[in-house]
């Protein structure tokens, strides 16, 4: 089996489903990674891959993927690739490659407006610091 590491954004926020039978969730998303190039003539380039990603763990799908990735946020996936087959009603083979996510990393960031409204006195939400000393909007502990 090969292991995949792909970092990249998601392009839409992700499906959070429950299979019919065992009611387990799982979740389901797509990621575009960008990679940037030098041609041979010196001129840079670009190619933009895209990746249909399905998370099966349970837990993660609920508790992590579900309430914090959304459109945009950019992902560091680890896992591996599957490739199926089906045939269609119209007789024609068609194929899809997916990512077995293993391990994923929400690597948000903070709004740069959301900042600039608390230091005005604007309509920026209120945050109040915990007696504990942590920041419970700080990002993701782990």
């Amino acid at each position: 089996m090969q292991t995949v590491i792909i970092e990249g954004y998601l392009t839409s926020n992700p499906s959070v489903l429950a299979a019919q039978g065992s009611g387990k969730k799982r979740a389901s998303f797509r990621v575009l990674e960008t990679t940037r190039f030098r041609k041979a003539d010196g001129t840079p380039g670009e190619r933009t891959t895209g990746f249909n990603c399905i998370c099966f763990n349970e837990a993660t799908a609920e508790k992590y993927i579900g309430p914090f990735a959304r459109k945009g946020s950019r992902v560091v996936i680890q896992g591996h690739v599957e490739n199926d087959t089906w045939t269609g009603k119209d007789g024609v083979e068609h194929y899809d490659m997916r990512v077995i996510v293993a391990d994923i990393r929400l690597k948000n960031r903070r709004e740069a407006s959301e900042g600039a409204a608390e230091d005005e006195g604007g309509s920026g939400r209120q945050v109040q610091e915990p007696a504990s000393g942590y920041d419970l909007n700080d990002d993701i502990p782990f």
